[in-house]
């Protein structure tokens, strides 16, 4: 599996439309937020843009022609899906010895938390049919942001998605290493306890430890010892500074400080702390988008 860094032929994104996500004036919001991403992404790299029908088809090209983007290099699909979370649910890339193939993993939705997800699910194998991309089917639930790899060898991952009993609830931690090792092409997996309070994917690797290159990670920390995350940010800090690479030297660290995570009101699961960070961050072709 290659590194995010990796020079890649486009994007996958999912217009939001799912009013259960995105309730009352919050879709209006993340809309303007895609428009932002799409504006800055497709400079560097096409974009293929998955929608839920002509009717939202219709208003994203009519939101994006009063932007700064050229429209030609905006790919359509026109599609059933369910949720704008493309890096979980979208296809898995690996280099093999023909070129690359789709790894297609199960997603359930987190564990079952978000029903439906049939849609979501299905889209590796439509990209690899519309394509004709090679597609491997590992048989294990697995989301694209529970993971992250440095391109020689490591992985990076947390126990707390990997290990839950509402993924692969069969499968042991050597029996899902193992697979990891086998489809994924790597050797070193490297297991942090858990993320970020409010987080209902149950902790997500790429939003508190990601590489920035096959020696290097960045990791957020907390400095306030009364803060909800300040316990399972250390511990994973510790952990950090424990690995030894394949070339015997320790992992460069480089720290990044949480922000406010506690919110006024709860989210529209229930939660008063929602999963901010800034580790969220996409490297694309000439250009890395931050969350801020």
């Amino acid at each position: 599996m290659p590194p995010e860094w990796s020079r890649h032929a486009a994007t996958q994104l999912h217009w939001p439309s799912n009013r259960e996500t995105w309730p009352g004036e919050r879709l209006e919001r993340v809309e303007e937020v895609y428009c932002r991403i799409i504006e800055e992404l497709h400079f560097f790299e096409p974009i293929h843009l998955f929608v839920e029908s002509l009717e939202i088809r219709n208003r994203v090209m009519q939101k994006l022609s009063l932007k700064a983007v050229d429209l030609d290099r905006i790919i359509i699909h026109q599609r059933k899906i369910n949720d704008v979370w493309a890096r979980d649910c979208g296809p898995i890339f690996v280099k093999t010895e023909e070129g690359f193939a789709i790894t297609d993993w199960g997603y359930n939705a987190w564990g079952e938390k978000y029903p439906p997800w049939e849609d979501d699910n299905s889209l590796p194998q439509y990209i690899a049919n519309k394509f004709s991309i090679d597609r491997i089917v590992p048989e294990m639930i697995l989301e694209g942001g529970s993971i992250d790899v440095n391109g020689d060898g490591a992985l990076l991952t947390t126990e707390s998605v990997l290990l839950n009993e509402n993924r692969n609830p069969n499968l042991s931690k050597e029996e899902i290493e193992k697979r990891l090792q086998r489809y994924l092409g790597v050797e070193q997996i490297i297991w942090l306890k858990r993320g970020l309070a409010g987080d209902d994917t149950d902790g997500h690797i790429d939003d508190i430890t990601r590489f920035l290159n096959k020696d290097t990670v960045m990791t957020m920390v907390c400095d306030d010892e009364n803060d909800v995350n300040f316990d399972s940010l250390q511990e994973n800090l510790e952990i950090l500074r424990s690995v030894t690479l394949k070339n015997g030297k320790p992992l460069n660290i480089e720290t990044l400080p949480l922000p406010q995570t506690k919110i006024e009101g709860t989210t529209v699961d229930g939660s008063e702390y929602v999963p901010a960070s800034y580790a969220n961050f996409y490297i694309a072709n000439g250009v890395v988008l931050v969350p801020t």
